[in-house]
């Protein structure tokens, strides 16, 4: 059994092992790979493990040994899952690993849209609290989440932890889902996305990228949310319409915004938020703590040991 990694470095930068992989077969990793050296990569394997390396059907019908695909990822969107469920070949995710990751940076953009740690921090190290006249200053005006309004669209495991940090800072929690799943905590409120969008100081999206989901946030988005509310997006790049959301904090529509994914990663030069005022963007380190990353591996070594077994897990086509 032959098992290639085509990008194994963001996961893995040194301070985790793929050792344990290598019990099920004959292991190579590779830190990454460009799209016109995939197929020469993995045209003999097995078993082929892909972060964001896409994986499309004019490789794929070259693939003849091709088994299994196993994502390190919860999306998986970077290869041809529906095509590959045709030849007989399963696709598995890692569900849930991120959540405790994802909530925490969540929390980090709405402290710093309320206090400003960063920006306080610059002002002072360049000398501006040295040449102060009073004992204090502010750069921008500080508010206290309690008593604010959170939004949140999408309310699955993510979108739920995110509510119960907003609950323990005092603030009110509102949510939108399409779909009733019920049992949700007394501490948040379900309501319409018109309810959403008018009532929320800050605005974070927890959803998938679907087609329903793509450019959601929009111009017309926007203009039904608050006068200088916030937007976080830590799902996924493209349910942002950029350009939108850029001219939205350039007019004072959105007092701020946060971002750790783009429609483009690493971004392109030319990207409107990159250089838009008010905005904290992070290069997708929600994922990034080494529990968050070990907890991934955990998940992607029992998918692998499941297929080998004959009872593959976590499979997004069946």
């Amino acid at each position: 059994m032959k098992i290639v990694i085509t990008d194994g470095y963001a996961e893995n930068p040194g301070d985790l092992s793929y050792d344990g992989l290598k019990k099920y077969g004959e292991l190579t990793v590779y830190d990454r790979t460009a799209q016109n050296e995939l197929l020469e990569r993995i045209k003999d394997a097995d078993i082929v493990i892909t972060n964001k390396v896409e994986l499309r059907k004019d490789v794929i019908d070259k693939l003849d040994n091709l088994k299994f695909v196993e994502l390190m990822s919860t999306g998986y969107n970077v290869v041809d899952y529906d095509y590959l469920k045709t030849k007989g070949i399963p696709v598995s995710n890692i569900p849930a690993y991120s959540t405790e990751g994802v909530a925490q940076l969540v929390m980090a953009f709405i402290l710093e849209f309320a206090i400003g740690v960063g920006e306080h921090t610059e002002s002072v190290k360049k000398g501006e609290w040295a040449s102060c006249p009073d004992f204090c200053y502010w750069k921008k005006p500080i508010f206290e989440l309690s008593g604010k309004t959170l939004g949140i669209f999408g309310f699955g495991r993510i979108g739920r932890a995110v509510a119960k940090r907003a609950d323990a800072f005092g603030m009110k929690v509102l949510f939108y889902t399409p779909r009733d799943h019920g049992n949700y905590p007394d501490y948040a409120k379900r309501v319409s996305l018109d309810d959403l969008l008018s009532n929320s100081d800050i605005i974070t999206m927890h959803c998938p990228l679907v087609p329903e989901t793509h450019e959601i946030v929009n111009s017309e988005f926007i203009s039904k949310m608050k006068d200088g509310a916030y937007l976080i997006n830590t799902s996924r790049g493209p349910v942002i319409n950029e350009n939108d959301v850029s001219d939205a904090l350039k007019s004072g529509k959105l007092s701020g915004a946060a971002f750790d994914v783009l429609s483009s990663e690493p971004p392109k030069k030319d990207n409107p938020l990159v250089s838009s005022p008010n905005t904290f963007i992070t290069p997708h380190i929600a994922w990034a703590a080494y529990e968050t990353r070990k907890r991934l591996l955990d998940i992607l070594t029992r998918n692998i040991e499941a297929f080998i077994n004959g009872k593959p897990e976590n499979v997004v086509n069946l």
